[in-house]
């Protein structure tokens, strides 16, 4: 025993400073990435080796419209290694309220050869202004966690982790939030283990079709006022694994969601914002 309290003072204390301070990430860290969409010369070929179709295009009366997907987008930067308009960021805060707010796209005229004519470019959704001001919120995230949990929930919110059918990275993550680093229980936040003490569920993994009755059986035994967070790649789109034989897709498939935070999977900074996303949108609930 004493020896284990000697290591820890010689340690000190490793919790991040975070959100008091940018992120602490490793410089291979993948975020979302970033398009130059006024210099683009020709979406084929990264939309050719996306994996998940997060990236596509179609092509219609001499114009092509090409749409990125933030939501079925894994963060693999495969696209960036074959297309030098595209770079990969360390950017992870990018958690919406609502699922359309996670498409862009830009429309370009077409010339002969089929390359994209950059002067005649119309863009909706522009993902570097959407994370900006995400990125405004993260300063006082910690305060207004503790704010709105005390408004809302009285001293505390408490989190029920619900995995319904994920690869087990997201659940990695969400076990990150709790360790000495990361220390979510700071900011009031508590993993309960039934739905019936929880304020929050949070839902990783394509809905398995064998989970689909359980989840939503656990959405059904989660008091009001509720929240659900869809979590990862899989959780707001399917993911890899899309709609099949053998899963749902996304959680909204299955029960209302009200934050939807992509990755694959999402950091524990990129969890925070869902988190306070998610308080937001209840208090602003008619």
């Amino acid at each position: 025993m004493f020896g284990i309290l000697g290591k820890s003072l010689s340690t000190g204390v490793v919790t991040t400073h975070y959100p008091d301070t940018p992120p602490e990430v490793s410089p291979n860290t993948r975020g979302h990435p970033e398009f130059d969409w006024e210099n683009w010369k020709d979406a084929r070929p990264a939309a050719a080796v996306c994996p998940t179709g997060a990236l596509s295009h179609q092509d219609s009366d001499g114009q092509r419209t090409v749409c990125f997907d933030l939501a079925r987008c894994t963060f693999c930067g495969l696209c960036a290694e074959v297309d030098s308009s595209i770079r990969m960021t360390r950017d992870c805060e990018c958690a919406v309220r609502h699922r359309n707010d996670l498409i862009f796209s830009s429309r370009y005229q077409l010339n002969a050869n089929g390359t994209q004519d950059c002067r005649l470019r119309q863009v909706s959704g522009a993902l570097d202004g959407s994370i900006e001001t995400h990125r405004q919120s993260l300063d006082l995230l910690g305060q207004q966690i503790k704010k709105r949990a005390h408004e809302i929930f009285g001293r505390s919110l408490h989190v029920r982790e619900v995995d319904a059918g994920s690869c087990n990275g997201c659940e990695i993550e969400i076990a990150g939030l709790n360790s000495p680093v990361y220390d979510v229980e700071r900011f009031g936040i508590h993993f309960v283990a039934s739905p019936r003490h929880a304020d929050m569920l949070l839902v990783t993994g394509p809905v398995t079709r064998n989970m689909e009755l359980a989840l939503k059986k656990t959405y059904d035994a989660t008091p009001d006022p509720r929240l659900v967070v869809a979590v990862g790649a899989c959780g707001c789109s399917g993911g890899i694994f899309g709609v099949n034989y053998a899963t749902r897709g996304a959680v909204d498939a299955v029960i209302p969601v009200d934050v939807y935070v992509p990755g694959c999977p999402p950091n524990p900074h990129a969890l925070l914002h869902g988190i306070l996303l998610a308080t937001n949108r209840l208090m602003n609930r008619p």
